[in-house]
Parts: structure tokens; C-alpha cells; sequence
């Protein structure tokens, strides 16, 4: 009976131990930080394929530890500033209205353009709730390093800490500044920190997303990314933060031999204003010009052209005031434009702007952290959904968004959806 007892004693003592470590390692059973850090970094113009192209061993090591999306479809129009300030706000361009990089508000009548900085720091332009601003009503800090939004009083509101966008800051001091926020003392640290970098749209759009110099590009990105996921291991709060790497759209390749140009079909006469870029544009013809404008367009080959208010609705896009008569946009690997800035026939680079539906246009997201699963892969989502993702982490209350977290919350550890 001795014997038989020290045996039982010992299978238990084995067993125990075991579930013990079990417990230290399972993801799913580890107990989740009360208190989490979201750092979420975007890449400008990454498109979601673009680790199968070039060697991204960091990359993908998040997606090892943690989760990818198959890929992250942006909204329409699929250029920077609305995709930017969807993903921060939950709603498409027609209920925030940054509607394109560049419009007209004729409530205000005035300006928005990218490159103005008294329209990019004025908070009028800029409807809905940043995840900044909910994150600061409900007594969380925040900072945000060049995001979409973050230079201007949304709401009479700033992040805690922001910074004015500098083009040529160097990415490596980017990431020490974000490193010396979160080694900040407790009550000073930001919980959630939005930055950005430029690249690789650049690149992508000056020789394209299948050229050497894309890749290039590509690796040494991936090469910062190491280095910030080592600095962030290193901080005594490593266990509570999730790191998100995104971008806002994906790019195509275009040529001189696809281009359609404006002029060989309509007067420059024929409108008031034109406003945007390859490929779409948003047009106000004259009064009385608006049939012809819109029957000469409809004629092209490799172009769509809609009136505001017959834009298809998986557009989501037309219904706001800043939104002009016209929108047109070219078919895939198409350009529009004026021929005052003709392409030469033999250019061959990249572009952004076409439907979503295309899947060039889709971008990544990547993530690993206390919150989410690990090696898990989940479908396509819409960048609007990532609002209540964060809403969901931080443990805020979210503003009313077009984004739904059941969209996402499958990325999530079971424990994060039962906390309440």
C-alpha cells in the first residue's frame, strides 16, 4: 500500500508541475495585463504581399508570435490621409470628411491640401473621435508621431505629446523617440502611440512596387522594425505591449503607355474645379456642364466616372458636401491627369487610389502582443474595424464607428473578449 501511495504522490507531483508550466507558457491561459500598451506604427503604401517579394524576417516573426490579417483592405478613395484617419477613427471618408488629400469645404469655404499647414493643424476639418482623443477623454495618455489628425484640436483635443511632420526625420530617431515615451515614469507614459514613416510609398511609386529598389526598401524597413521589437523586449513593461505594424493602402504598377488624359476629351473650360491625383479626381463642372462632363467620361475606355449621388454604395463614399458632382477613377495600372504633366512613354513606377476591391490596394497588419493570439491568421478585414480593436485593448469605451469589433475580435485571446 506504501508503495502504491508514493506512486499516486509522485503522478500527482508530476502532473502538477506540468500544468504549472503549462500555465507560465499557454498564451491562452497566461493571465492578460490589466494594463496594456498599444503601439501601432504605419508604413506608408506597404501593400499586403509585399513580405512574400522581399526577405522580412521581423516581420513575419510578429506573425509567428502573433497574428496576421491575409490583408487589410483600406477605403475609398485608397489614398493617405483618408485611409489614415479612418484607421484612427473608425468611420469612412464620408462621416469623418477627409474626403481626399486634398478638398473643399464650402461651409467653411476653404482648402484642405496636404502640404498646407494651417488646413492640416485646423481642427474644423476633421470630423469624428481619433482613437487619441478617446483615449484622452477617458483618462488615458496618449502621443501620436506624424499620424493623420494628430496636428490638430479634434474635438479641442491633442494627444498628449504629438509632433509637427518633418518629411526627412530620420526613421531611426523616430523609433528612439517612441522608445523614450515608454520609458517615460507611469503617470507621465502614453498607453497608445500612433507614428508613422513614409516609406515604402516613395519608393514604390517612383519605380514601382516590382523593382529591385522596392525591395531594398523593403529590407532595410523590416531591418527597423527588428530593431525597435528588440529595444521594446528590453523595457520593464515589455509583457504589456502590443505592437501593431500597418499601413494605409497598398500600390500597382502603372506606365506611359496606360495614361488618359483629360484634355482629349473635355475643355479645361468646361469645369470650375478639379482636385486630386492619379487616379481619381473629384470634378465640379460648370453650370449646365455637368451632363457633358459626365457622357464624355463614360465613353473612355478604363475609366469610371460617377455623379456624387450614384457612386456605388460599396463605395461609401458621395454622400458628404465635400465630396464634388464628379468622381472619376481609373481602372488598375491606369493614370489620369492633365497633359500639361504628360508621362513619358517609357516611365514606369506605382500608384494608389483604385477601387478597394482591387486587391493592390490592400495593405498589411501585423501584430503581437498580451491581447492577441499567436500564429494566427485571419481574413480581410476593412481598416475601419481597427478603432474598436484599440478601444477593445485599452479597455475604453468607444465612439459610435462604421467599424464593428466582432470584425476582429477573432484576433484576440478568448480572455480579452470575456473582459469586461
Amino acid at each position: 500500500m506504501k508503495k502504491i501511495k508514493m506512486t499516486h504522490i509522485l503522478v500527482l507531483t508530476i502532473l502538477t508541475t506540468f500544468a504549472i508550466n503549462s500555465c507560465s507558457s499557454n498564451p491562452y491561459i497566461k493571465d492578460i495585463p490589466e494594463e496594456q500598451y498599444v503601439i501601432m506604427l504605419s508604413l506608408d503604401g506597404c501593400r499586403w504581399d509585399y513580405p512574400q517579394i522581399a526577405e522580412m524576417p521581423h516581420l513575419e516573426s510578429i506573425a509567428r508570435k502573433g497574428v496576421k490579417l491575409e490583408s487589410l483592405q483600406p477605403v475609398f478613395p485608397t489614398k493617405t490621409f483618408p485611409n489614415h484617419y479612418s484607421m484612427a477613427t473608425g468611420l469612412y471618408p464620408d462621416n469623418h470628411g477627409i474626403v481626399q488629400n486634398s478638398f473643399y469645404d464650402p461651409d467653411m469655404d476653404s482648402y484642405y491640401k496636404l502640404g498646407d499647414r494651417a488646413a492640416v493643424e485646423n481642427g474644423e476639418f476633421y470630423g469624428g473621435e481619433p482613437i487619441w482623443v478617446t483615449a484622452q477623454k477617458q483618462g488615458l495618455k496618449a502621443a501620436s508621431y506624424f499620424w493623420v489628425g494628430s496636428e490638430a484640436p479634434v474635438q479641442g483635443t491633442y494627444s498628449e505629446r504629438w509632433k509637427l511632420y518633418d518629411h526627412d526625420f530620420p526613421y531611426e530617431s523616430r523609433i528612439d523617440s517612441v522608445i523614450s515615451w515608454l520609458k517615460l515614469p507611469k503617470k507621465q507614459r502614453p498607453r497608445l502611440i500612433t507614428w508613422y514613416m513614409d516609406e515604402p510609398d516613395g519608393t514604390g511609386q517612383t519605380y514601382s512596387p516590382d523593382s529591385p529598389e522596392l525591395k531594398e526598401k523593403l529590407e532595410y524597413l523590416d531591418g527597423l522594425i527588428g530593431d525597435f521589437l528588440n529595444k521594446i523586449s528590453q523595457l520593464p513593461i515589455a509583457d504589456q505591449v502590443n505592437v501593431i505594424i500597418t499601413s494605409d493602402h497598398g500600390m500597382t504598377r502603372t506606365s506611359g503607355d496606360k495614361v488618359i488624359y483629360f484634355d482629349d476629351h473635355i475643355e479645361s473650360t468646361w469645369l470650375d474645379t478639379a482636385l486630386g491625383w492619379n487616379p481619381v479626381w473629384m470634378l465640379d463642372p460648370k453650370p449646365g456642364m455637368e451632363d457633358s462632363v459626365y457622357s464624355r467620361f463614360s465613353a473612355v475606355p478604363h475609366l469610371q466616372v460617377w455623379k456624387k449621388d450614384s457612386i456605388p454604395a460599396q463605395l461609401n463614399y458621395g454622400a458628404n458636401k465635400r465630396v464634388m458632382d464628379i468622381v472619376v477613377t481609373a481602372d488598375k495600372g491606369w493614370s489620369i491627369g492633365w497633359r500639361k504633366n504628360e508621362v513619358p512613354s517609357g516611365y514606369v513606377g506605382g500608384a494608389h487610389g483604385y477601387d478597394p476591391k482591387y486587391k493592390d490596394m490592400h495593405a498589411i497588419f501585423y501584430a503581437q502582443g498580451p491581447a492577441f493570439k499567436h500564429g494566427y491568421v485571419h481574413p480581410t478585414v476593412e481598416n475601419v474595424n481597427i478603432y474598436p480593436l484599440l478601444a477593445k485593448i485599452l479597455n475604453l469605451k468607444p465612439a459610435e464607428t462604421d467599424g464593428k469589433l466582432e470584425n476582429v475580435s477573432r484576433m484576440l485571446k478568448p480572455k480579452m473578449m470575456r473582459k469586461d
